[in-house]
């Protein structure tokens, strides 16, 4: 079982930055692959980034140049650095993790085996 707990959304103006962060408890995390996905009101969940076991990383064209994903392996934390927000960033942030990474690395949401409960991030015009 793995535990995790995102934290650091709230309310941005456009333009703004934010960092969550993403908690992992209750096995070994530097083996697992982790992911950021995001879902709006109204619309599918959609893959962000993800970083791979050693740190490779791979991002959604639409937040590309803008979010950075990176992982603290002794603090068992994932994190999801968002600048130059925009109000269609909007949503609900899970970060969720992968036992079983593999290349390709995993998109889509049932690739991932834990999630957390989301965090809201909201970006005003």
């Amino acid at each position: 079982q793995v535990q995790l707990v995102e934290s650091g959304g709230g309310l941005v103006q456009a333009g703004g930055s934010l960092r969550l962060s993403c908690a992992a408890s209750g096995r070994t995390f530097t083996t697992c692959g982790a992911g950021w996905f995001r879902q709006a009101p109204g619309k599918e969940r959609e893959f962000v980034a993800a970083i791979s076991w050693n740190g490779n990383t791979y991002y959604a064209d639409f937040v590309k140049g803008r979010f950075t994903i990176f992982r603290d392996n002794p603090k068992n934390t994932v994190y999801l650095r968002m600048n130059s927000l925009k109000p269609e960033d909007a949503a609900v942030y899970s970060c969720a993790v992968d036992l079983a990474w593999s290349a390709p690395p995993p998109t889509t949401p049932e690739e991932y085996d834990y999630w957390g409960q989301g965090t809201q991030v909201t970006v005003s015009s």
